[in-house]
């Protein structure tokens, strides 16, 4: 499913190369004939909402949502396990099922950030929904708090969301999410701060990179792929 690579990117921290080729990503989001409606219009009205902004806005604003903070954090298992030992344990899991596709990480990338995962899942064809199923109750979370903070990311949940067709009660949802303590606020950070141990490696390179599935995982489909700088601009195919 190419749409799940799309949002893969779309949820990572933007960069030139994904600015540049919004333009292309509209043309296709428009004429891809996999996408109904509702899951089209969501993911328009997100990439039009970035086509207008500066980079560096758009960067600014990833950083002061999806980094402060744990209540819209990307990593999966952080809304089910939160710092638990099962949580290692899910982790180990899942990077098996990352490696039988043909996805390798670095040492220091999490396998339950969701654009990771997302990458994965648009390797499964059949059971791309399947895996997206097990992790609905994070999206449809994710998906509340972000409308909460009206955030424009809250499409791309809302996307994911009509693509397995989940039928959850959103209003519901909103209500519980209204009375949760803000957990990105300067009090609560230095809290956060004060009850974990933090610890730098000397000299430690931050690798984030992440080895992508092979085309030949995508089941006969063209995976995403950005263009070199000076090229034509690459879109799904």
């Amino acid at each position: 499913m190419k749409i799940l690579q799309l949002i893969s990117h779309l949820l990572d921290y933007p960069d030139e190369a994904l600015a540049k080729n919004l333009p292309e990503l509209t043309r296709w989001v428009e004429q891809a004939d996999e996408l109904d409606g509702e899951v089209r219009e969501s993911i328009l009205r997100f990439i039009e909402y970035q086509r207008q902004r500066d980079l560096l806005d758009w960067q600014s604003e990833y950083e002061g949502l999806f980094e402060r903070g744990r209540a819209v954090s990307l990593h999966i298992f952080e809304h089910i396990y939160g710092e638990s030992r099962d949580r290692g344990q899910a982790m180990v899991e899942l990077l098996k099922h990352y490696r039988e596709a043909g996805l390798e990480l670095s040492e220091r990338e999490l396998p339950d950030y969701l654009p990771t995962y997302l990458e994965f899942c648009a390797t499964q064809e059949t059971a791309a929904r399947e895996w997206l199923e097990q992790i609905a109750h994070v999206l449809a979370l994710l998906s509340a708090r972000l409308r909460q903070k009206e955030s424009i990311y809250a499409h791309l949940l809302t996307g994911l969301l009509e693509l397995i067709d989940l039928n959850v009660d959103m209003t519901a949802l909103a209500e519980v999410v209204s009375k949760e303590e803000r957990d990105d606020t300067p009090e609560a950070l230095d809290k956060i701060w004060e009850e974990e141990a933090v610890s730098f490696s000397a000299g430690g390179s931050c690798d984030q990179s992440v080895r992508r599935p092979a085309a030949a995982q995508f089941m006969g489909e063209e995976p995403i792929v950005w263009a070199d700088e000076g090229r034509n601009s690459a879109t799904p195919g």
